[in-house]
């Protein structure tokens, strides 16, 4: 995770890390402090009014209405495909447990993200849901697996399967997954968890469909392959919505751009703001789902106010890319500053700290 950084500059008042936190410390008594920035404005990065990642909006009572719905299904579906000897059923039954497991964890997720912010946990437990859908994932990759191979070796020695039986049972299992998904459409689907949760349950949906045909046919013509064939398309949906949830939540852990943002064109549309000289180690993440950050150096002309140009960043941050969470470091440009990567010289009390020895990323300037 990119550190937040807070620094002393050598002007008084010129950096703000997020949440308008100052360079300097200063008394608010003190009649040269000038209180008209106002430290709970929109423009000092206060987050009031927005919610990041699971949000209290999230109505559990939908959750555990629709993880109650599956959980029963599912335990007799597998009553039912262990009777009728059908691998489709089963797997079905399978995928199932995978959505219940993500409508668990989702549950536990929502608890944990609306525990505070404290010690070493800055930002608290928001990425609980991250963890539970990757874990999700690997989960549906593995048992997408595990049928591929039992459905390969029925094709080869196909078993006795009951038709009739196979097809009312996924009749009523396409009832159960339309009946789950409105329920989960009602909560709040900005976690990656429910959301997840949500696209699985209507995966299910087809995955019954192609159940209940495979019934169908091995009822009508005795094609017991049929069975392993539909199992194979469950399989295949089991592999798409599982590397989803894993490439998501990999690139959440990677610290990787949220999707339609791209760092460079932010950067670029930042070094045009008027008065801004150049942005570098400019780094664009995601806290949890529907929580992106930014924090970025900001160097602008020596007759410029700090102040009023961060404002005229964050205003373009959440206007145009929804970033209300950015940290700005805001520093007047002098030769010294522009010299990315070069250690200060020596000076009187020692070598002077050096800006950027390691800088990340390129720097943007404005086009001339």
């Amino acid at each position: 995770m990119s550190p937040i950084r807070e620094q002393a500059h050598q002007e008084p008042g010129h950096g703000h890390a997020e949440g308008g936190a100052h360079g300097r410390a200063h008394d608010h008594d003190d009649p040269e402090h000038d209180d008209s920035h106002g430290h709970e404005g929109p423009g000092n990065g206060s987050h009031a009014g927005h919610s990041h990642g699971v949000s209290a909006d999230a109505d559990r009572r939908y959750l555990k209405a629709a993880l109650a719905l599956i959980a029963a299904f599912m335990l007799g579906e597998v009553i039912v495909g262990v009777l009728a000897k059908s691998l489709a059923l089963i797997s079905d039954a399978g995928h199932m447990l995978t959505d219940a497991a993500s409508l668990v964890l989702a549950l536990v997720a929502m608890s944990l993200a609306a525990r505070p912010a404290k010690g070493a946990l800055t930002f608290g437990f928001k990425r609980a849901e991250i963890l539970s859908a990757q874990a999700n994932g690997i989960t549906l990759l593995g048992l997408g697996a595990v049928f591929t191979y039992e459905a390969i070796r029925r094709l080869i020695s196909p078993p006795s399967v009951e038709g009739g039986i196979v097809l009312v049972t996924a009749l009523v299992g396409i009832v159960v997954n339309v009946l789950a998904a409105w329920l989960i459409s009602r909560a709040n689907r900005s976690s990656l968890n429910v959301e997840g949760a949500y696209q699985h349950i209507l995966n299910d949906a087809w995955a019954f469909i192609a159940t209940a045909l495979a019934g169908l046919v091995v009822m009508l013509t005795g094609f017991n392959r049929a069975d392993a064939i539909a199992t194979l398309v469950v399989a295949g949906l089991m592999f798409h919505a599982g590397y989803g949830l894993v490439r998501e939540s990999g690139r959440i852990f990677l610290e990787a751009a949220p999707p339609g943002l791209d760092p460079d064109a932010i950067g670029a549309e930042l070094a045009a703001v008027p008065g801004v000289v150049e942005v570098h180690d400019l780094h664009v993440w995601t806290i949890t789902s529907g929580y992106p950050a930014l924090s970025a150096h900001v160097l602008v002309r020596g007759d410029q106010d700090c102040h009023a140009v961060r404002l005229r960043l964050e205003r373009t941050l959440r206007d145009h890319h929804r970033i209300e969470h950015s940290t700005l470091q805001v520093d007047h440009a002098t030769p010294e500053l522009l010299q990315l990567g070069v250690l200060g010289k020596p000076g009187a009390d020692g070598p002077s700290p050096g800006h950027c020895a390691d800088p990340h990323g390129s720097s943007h300037r404005p086009v001339t």
